[in-house]
């Protein structure tokens, strides 16, 4: 082999080997770059899922505020309904009336806690009063003392006068249930639905007397506990007795339910010209536990 044939491979050698460098060069770069991609992507995948971490973290601390808040509000509006229920079951129904006129909010924050509590009842007795005037004549005329949201007149045909301590309804007579402004025989049915509140609830019961026709009936829901005797509650039939002393009759009374009684009487067609002295029981105050 000469010179020149020599000179000639080793140039054709030296360019293949600068070939070789470049691809490998480039090839090199090509990797770095994708590697600096991926450390880049990878980066940007750790921030938005520590951005995300963050968030549901921030999200579950507000939701977990929130709730907090809202287990606090519901302690404080149910310890506020506890303490004016008690409040209603141990003072007279002037002082009850006196009590909402000064401050009208507290009687809706008595009956939004009220149907708190209700709402844990499987059974409701005005549902189970007002079935038992759609069962009678629509013409009776009923007086509802202590009416609440007035649902017994909202879910009957019949004439209804109710009667409570504060009116936010039209429809609603404001009023001490010892002195209702209805005359003498004037209504057919009086319905008490878990409102013997105050401590004079002898003198409401007189009232009902007053106004009702003879004949008229008078319907009792109390919640069951005010009539354990062995927890210091009344004996149901030393008050029945009391009722029927002041003018009634007993037809019938109900003790299937867990939670309340329905007591039922009638007025009597001729009342007495000397007046009995009544010796009534003391109803137990329902006073609601904490939840």
């Amino acid at each position: 082999m000469n010179d020149k044939e020599s000179s000639k491979k080793r140039k054709r050698a030296r360019r293949r080997d600068r070939a070789q460098n470049e691809k490998l060069k480039l090839s090199s770069e090509k990797e770095s770059a994708s590697a600096a991609e991926r450390i880049d992507e990878d980066e940007e995948e750790s921030t938005k899922t520590s951005a995300s971490a963050k968030r549901i973290k921030s999200q579950g601390q507000l939701s977990n505020s929130s709730s907090f808040l809202a287990k606090m509000k519901a302690k404080l509006s149910g310890g506020h309904f506890r303490m004016i229920n008690e409040k209603l079951y141990t003072c007279t129904g002037k002082e009850a009336l006196e009590y909402f006129n000064d401050d009208p909010t507290l009687f809706d924050t008595y009956h939004s806690g009220y149907q708190e509590q209700m709402s844990h009842w499987p059974e409701l007795p005005v549902n189970i009063i007002i079935k038992w005037l759609k069962d009678h004549s629509p013409s009776l005329v009923v007086a509802d003392f202590g009416c609440g949201d007035a649902r017994l007149a909202k879910n009957v045909k019949n004439k209804v006068f109710s009667f409570d301590l504060i009116s936010k309804d039209p429809s609603v007579i404001s009023c001490d249930m010892s002195n209702t402004p209805l005359g003498s025989s004037s209504v057919d049915v009086a319905v008490f639905c878990l409102s013997l509140m105050g401590t004079n609830f002898p003198s409401y019961l007189h009232e009902a007397h007053r106004i009702l026709k003879p004949s008229g009936w008078l319907l009792i829901a109390e919640v069951k506990s005010r009539f354990d005797s062995t927890t210091g509650g009344a004996d149901p039939k030393t008050f029945t007795k009391a009722v029927c002393d002041l003018g009634f009759t007993s037809v019938s009374k109900d003790f299937s339910n867990k939670m309340f009684i329905l007591f039922y009487f009638k007025k009597k067609e001729e009342q007495s010209s000397k007046k009995k002295e009544v010796e009534w029981p003391q109803l137990k105050p329902c006073l609601y536990k904490r939840r």
